[in-house]
């Protein structure tokens, strides 16, 4: 195997001319800005940082895009890049001055220089050479203490920051090999004239800088005449050696190895996941697959396990992860991947489901749920995490019920319940965060501003949901308070990003009461604050932690008895439940009947104008007091059911397509603010399958996306009316203020 030595600079032309490709078994960039930092500081001190692999071939292929911008290669023959990937990637951007694509999305590299950084072995040990598939967040001081200036300047390369590019001692590393600007531009700021001594340090320094394009790896170059297959195996035996990547990036190289194509498969589901508002690891799609295949989580039976059997094992695994998907949000009201405690969560639902042929009986609902929910809350999957997947699968596999799985988590833990205790010292890295979140939103918690309730799906910085130190961070400090205590999940609550800068370090006995007499006492009790307002001064605070962490140990131990139910879910299961008294009311302000969503039984065939009709009806409730839509009963009462609705539906014809059908009509039509009110259901009267859905009053104008512009409407006794003009602007204006 012959090597090649080379420079950085000759490296990034290979990968800006498209004379280095990557083999569909390399997994994506998943580099954050912190390990360019690291790395550019090794390149500079001249440390070694590993070598590149690269396998020069001229047969065809499969592969996948670099994550920067490459020209295309006129040549047969090319180089593929199996080790350092995520070095060049990140080198090719800073030196180019290009922006990498990461999830779909360009995005700049920003790494500051310090000009003035001390001389001598850099200030902190780090450890840069490999690949990293866990991009930790950079470890800094605390924002507000004191130490975090002297920090920056005992740094050579930082991530850049808004206040450090003001600040001329920190220059752009792009910027420097650009050329855009001369030395003496650069310094102009920081220096009289040539002559002063620093002009010459810090123009020595920019060169020093630039030599890093001058900075030999060793290039091995495996022979053209190796075989696809063996070709991934060597590379497999590099990265498990190097411990460069995971353990499903090394099972996605063996797969991709001998299915050609299966990448695309897994990026197209990534992309429909994503747009359900999922974002799902490449990874766990792996995993997935191989459950789904085998029955158990672990990788090393991916290299023995047939091409035909993985093929099905994906079909089963795509169906299983959209049950999944659709179960959490619609069922289980968890509306982003980050309120899981591991993405491993997301595997059991859809496993159990298809080994009851995807019919889960009220019981399987409930119990899945409450599972869902306490292993959430409890970090079922922190330890061992494929050991303790296994024995879940296991449990399924054998027919066992949601009960054996609950039971499981009662020997695991002692208890199901939460106490007052697990909040002692726990920040928001614990899992009961996310499920604090979910217990405070199902009580109806609200933005303390804006009167929005919680949401992840709230659009623009101002109304995003962001955590806030009730008692602000500073005094507490400044009271002598520890960190622990300071972040404790007891000190946090969920309000929109404008709220939190507003309040900002204001002390919580001032905010509290004010907002007691705007907003009155269910503004605070919904998130779990003590009403007493000796509890709110500074002077009281370890009696606020014990009085919060008993309020929200009850909120959540509520919140999974009643299966996660909200007050909207709570009207939807009543009215499923009493569906003969709900029809037998009629319609009015509050209630509307329709045969069907698509099968138009006039003109006897599908018909999508009636799919908007649905949208107009659930615009017109959320502009309102909210409403129930029920579909498949007629103007009269009767039940026609919705036999023919499914049939349509030429993908899923059953309960489960129809409700996915629903959850895309009312986001596409509506937007995914909007479908977060809504809530789907279904049961049986007079022997046919009806669907119940129950819109809530909106806190922000709904309008339904119907071309070539929106339009607004509003429920008015028991029809929908559309106002626009002025109608609209006062409606608004009183409604929405």
């Amino acid at each position: 195997m012959p090597k090649i030595d080379t420079t950085v600079g000759n490296l990034v032309e290979m990968i800006k001319n498209g004379e280095l490709s990557l083999p569909e078994m390399q997994r994506r960039y998943v580099w954050p800005e912190t390990r360019v930092r690291d790395l550019l500081d090794s390149l500079y001190r001249g440390y070694p940082s590993g070598t590149i692999l690269v396998w020069e071939t001229d047969q065809e292929m499969p592969i996948q895009p670099v994550a920067v911008s490459q020209g295309a290669n006129p040549f047969k023959g090319h180089k593929m890049l199996l080790d350092g990937q995520q070095r060049l990637t990140s080198l090719s951007a800073i030196l180019r001055g290009v922006p990498v694509r990461v999830s779909g999305k360009d995005k700049p590299i920003e790494i500051l220089f310090n000009l003035d950084h001390p001389d001598g072995p850099p200030a902190e040990v780090i450890e840069v050479d490999g690949d990293s598939a866990n991009p930790d967040d950079e470890a800094t001081p605390d924002e507000d203490g004191p130490n975090l200036v002297s920090w920056l300047k005992n740094r050579t390369f930082v991530v850049a920051s808004q206040a450090l590019l003001t600040d001329p001692h920190w220059v752009l590393v792009s910027d420097i090999f650009s050329g855009k600007r001369t030395d003496a531009q650069i310094l102009k700021p920081l220096v009289a004239s040539f002559d002063d001594p620093l002009f010459e340090k810090y123009s020595k320094r920019l060169q020093d800088v630039r030599k890093i394009k001058d900075y030999q790896y060793v290039m091995h170059v495996l022979d053209k005449e190796l075989s696809y297959v063996e070709v991934a195996e060597i590379f497999v035996r590099v990265n498990s050696l190097g411990m460069k990547l995971r353990g499903s990036d090394l099972a996605l190289a063996q797969i991709t190895s001998r299915w050609q194509g299966a990448l695309q498969l897994f990026e197209k589901f990534q992309e429909e996941c994503e747009e359900k508002w999922f974002t799902l690891d490449l990874g766990l799609l792996v995993r997935a697959l191989v459950v789904f295949a085998t029955g158990q989580s672990r990788f090393k039976t991916v290299g023995n396990i047939p091409l035909q059997r993985l093929k099905e094992g994906w079909t089963k695994a795509i169906e299983g992860l959209r049950f999944s998907v659709n179960f959490l949000l619609a069922n289980a009201g968890i509306e982003d991947e980050s309120l899981l405690s591991s993405p491993l969560l997301i595997i059991v639902p859809g496993f159990y489901a298809a080994k009851r042929n995807y019919q889960l009986s009220p019981e399987d609902e409930r119990g899945l749920k409450q599972w869902l929910y306490v292993a959430n809350a409890r970090g079922h999957f922190s330890g061992s995490s494929e050991t303790t997947l296994d024995a879940d699968l296991s449990i399924i596999s054998k027919g066992g019920t949601t009960a054996d799985l609950i039971n499981v988590l009662k020997l695991e833990f002692g208890r199901l319940e939460i106490t007052a205790e697990d909040f002692v010292g726990r920040n928001k890295q614990n899992a009961l965060f996310a499920t604090a979140y979910l217990a405070l939103k199902a009580r109806g918690a609200k933005d303390w501003r804006t009167g929005l309730g919680l949401s992840l799906t709230h659009q623009g910085s101002v109304h995003i949901i962001e955590h806030h130190h009730i008692h602000p961070k500073a005094r507490l400090r400044q009271a002598g308070f520890n960190t622990a205590e300071i972040n404790e999940i007891a000190n946090l609550a969920f309000i929109a990003g404008g709220t939190n800068r507003k309040l900002s370090k204001k002390p919580a006995e001032e905010y509290l009461a004010e907002m007691l007499q705007s907003k009155g006492t269910d503004a605070l009790v919904a998130h779990c604050i003590p009403l007493d307002q000796s509890l709110w001064k500074l002077e009281a605070y370890p009696k606020f932690l014990e009085y919060r962490r008993t309020a929200l140990a009850q909120a959540i131990n509520e919140f999974i008895e009643s299966g996660g139910a909200s007050k909207s879910e709570s009207s939807l299961q009543s009215a499923l439940k009493n569906i003969d008294a709900v029809v037998g009311a009629g319609e009015g302000a509050a209630m509307e009947f329709k045969s069907s969503a698509r099968w138009d039984y006039r003109e006897q065939k599908h018909n999508k104008a009636l799919e908007i009709v649905v949208a107009k009806t659930l615009a017109g409730f959320l502009n309102a007091e909210g409403g129930l839509l029920v579909l498949g009963v007629d103007n009269s009462g009767k039940t026609v059911g919705l036999e023919q609705d499914f049939k349509t539906l030429t993908k899923y014809p059953d309960k489960d397509g129809y409700e996915q059908f629903l959850v895309n009509l009312v986001a596409k039509t509506l937007g995914k603010v909007a479908a977060s009110f809504v809530k789907i259901g279904f049961c049986t009267r007079d022997a046919k399958e009806v669907c119940v859905v129950h819109a809530e009053s909106s806190h922000q104008p709904v309008w339904v996306d119907d071309q070539p512009q929106p339009h607004f409407y509003l429920r008015s006794g028991n029809t929908t009316q559309e106002l626009s003009g002025q109608d609209q602007a006062d409606y608004i204006k009183v409604r929405f203020k």
